[in-house]
């Protein structure tokens, strides 16, 4: 008893005395969340969004095909719904659950970059044209249509208005209240904006396919096959004879590549903004850089000019493909404007090809160390890049196996293996070359060297021996410091401070020139698929090998992630261009 006596005061004076003794500053731990089951939340709210997205995948597909008693109004009036829907939980989390006490106890400073906000009001702006479009296109010929057709329209520009404001202002919030009901209203957003995008994508498709129909056929023997059984949409069988309906029509359709990039692009902010939903974000391991983007400093201009050639040149061989092979039916022409854009793709593939390798080479000379931390936006767009990426892969072997075991070989189909290889070489190392970059952390500025050079870039002559030593009063010439505080500087320091940085810069101007060089290449190879040059539809050999029905199935389902893959890798070059 006695010793346990002994201990018991012994424990106590070390504790007194250690309460009164100097504690070291420990920086505070985010707080812990008040949720009791965090991953029941998830799943519920992932079990409504699965779903909803096969609900509306079943009508937009069942629209989309023929004989089957689905019509296009039934699959308006569903996206009209689940847009009202969405447009009511906006409101009512900007209104209410945003303002809140403690609602938004911290941001996600990685979330909703500016770049990828300025993308989507850029798209939102194109969307908002084409519903203008579509109003007028419909309010043509309204006596013969549904409601639905001109009110889905009207719906939908508000719901694009809403949702631009709200990602604008909220993509970088970490919601703490009304957890449940903002995690399903986000998989609600979520949901809807993937069905808008299915059902433009299934719309552009039947569109397209109805163009190549009439161009083949006369018009009685197309209108004979549309009451057939033919899918078509409702306004086919009305008629659109004044000019201002045909400039209507054409002009929505135009855009939609638009609308569609808009809705995947808001898909990707609102599931970052989902997982964020009740998260804590340690400040002390979140770091958060602030970094400026300079578009016409410390670059060589090398990167920027070669690729505006790579797109001007691209943009004159989308006419000519466009005006050869969809507005003229002479075989020879088509043969040319095929060979023209496989021999552009050809280069650009290769020379993209190229600058990947020699990017992922200078990274092995990169002293920069890896941002291991977590990033759920960095984890998204490495999934996106990885996912659509398929698409494209597909698409390039389902190409070489008709090419490989198809005879007679032609130059067209030797130009169209080359072109699939260099598609998959090229996909793969562009992969690699911005997924390292993504997991780059930003240079870091010595600012010591910075507070030195300031004094002495001014100088149009520097004298090293003559820039003395400052020297305290005690006369010691070695004093690491003076009495103000202010450091030694030696003339070896100079040296190194001067020639600096020239040996740290020429690594990031090269990964710049190779980011610029690539975004603009990406822009290029996304606006020929995305406004109509497809030699997927207009190569005979895919066609004969596969069959007119297989073909262009797989071309309509993959076709869509290819050309998301160039608009994403877009944004992500942007940042690897902004971070390098």
């Amino acid at each position: 008893m006695g010793c346990g006596h002994k201990d018991d005061k012994a424990s106590l004076a070390s504790s007194q005395i250690a309460s009164f003794s100097p504690q070291p500053h420990q920086p505070p731990s985010a707080p812990a969340s008040k949720e009791v089951w965090k991953k029941g939340g998830r799943m519920f709210s992932i079990l409504l969004a699965v779903h909803l997205a096969l609900l509306a995948c079943t009508l937009v597909s069942s629209g989309a095909f023929e004989k089957i008693a689905v019509h296009d109004y039934d699959v308006f009036f569903l996206l009209t719904v689940m847009m009202l829907i969405v447009i009511i939980w906006i409101i009512f989390y900007l209104v209410g659950t945003s303002r809140g006490p403690d609602a938004i106890l911290c941001k996600d400073s990685h979330a909703g970059p500016i770049w990828l906000r300025g993308g989507l009001i850029l798209f939102a702006i194109f969307s908002l044209v084409m519903d203008v479009f579509k109003i007028g296109y419909y309010s043509s010929f309204y006596s013969c249509l549904s409601a639905i057709k001109i009110i889905y329209p009207i719906v939908q520009a508000i719901f694009v208005v809403i949702q631009t404001y709200f990602l604008w202002i909220s993509a970088k919030d970490c919601v703490h209240v009304h957890l449940n009901v903002t995690r399903c209203g986000l998989m609600l957003t979520l949901t809807t904006n993937l069905a808008v995008w299915m059902s433009a994508v299934t719309d552009e498709s039947v569109h397209k396919a109805h163009s190549k129909l009439k161009k083949n056929v006369t018009e009685e023997i197309f209108r004979w096959i549309l009451k057939a059984g033919m899918r078509s949409s409702s306004a086919e069988e009305c008629n659109c004879n004044s000019q201002i309906c045909q400039i209507f029509k054409n002009g929505y359709f135009w855009l939609y590549p638009f609308n569609i990039e808009y809705s995947l692009f808001a898909s990707a902010m609102v599931y970052v903004m989902w997982k964020n939903v009740g998260r804590f974000i340690d400040h002390h391991s979140h770091h958060v850089h602030h970094l400026k983007f300079r578009l016409f400093r410390r670059t060589f201009f090398v990167g920027i000019m070669l690729g505006l050639i790579v797109l001007v040149s691209g943009l004159g061989v989308l006419i000519v493909y466009e005006v050869q092979v969809n507005s003229s039916t002479e075989a020879s022409k088509k043969s040319q404007a095929l060979t023209m854009y496989y021999i552009f793709n050809i280069v650009c593939l290769g020379l993209m090809s190229l600058v990947c390798i020699g990017g992922s080479v200078i990274y092995r000379f990169d002293k920069r160390d890896m941002d291991r931390h977590k990033n759920p936006t960095r984890t998204l767009d490495v999934a996106l890049l990885m996912g659509a990426a398929l698409g494209q892969y597909a698409i390039s072997y389902y190409s070489i196996v008709a090419i490989v075991a198809s005879t007679p070989r032609d130059a067209i189909s030797a130009l169209n293996l080359t072109y699939a290889l260099l598609m998959i070489a090229q996909h793969t190392f562009q992969n690699i070359f911005i997924i390292e970059g993504l997991h780059r952390q930003p240079p870091k500025e010595d600012h010591k060297h910075d507070s030195h050079q300031k004094g002495l870039y001014g100088l149009t002559f520097v004298n090293i021996n003559a820039v003395s030593l400052r020297v305290p009063d005690s006369g010691s010439t070695l004093a690491p410091s003076t009495a103000s505080g202010t450091e030694a500087i030696h003339p070896s320091d100079l040296v190194r401070s001067l020639a600096a940085p020239k040996k740290m810069n020429w690594r990031r101007k090269f990964l710049r020139e190779i980011s610029m060089f690539l975004l603009l290449s990406n822009i290029i190879l996304w606006i020929m698929p995305a406004f109509g040059a497809r030699p997927q539809f207009d190569n005979d050999t895919e066609l004969n090998f596969y069959g007119d029905s297989m073909w262009p199935a797989i071309v309509d389902i993959c076709l869509p992630f290819g050309i998301f893959y160039r608009m994403h890798a877009v944004a992500s070059l942007l940042e690897v261009y902004i971070m390098s």
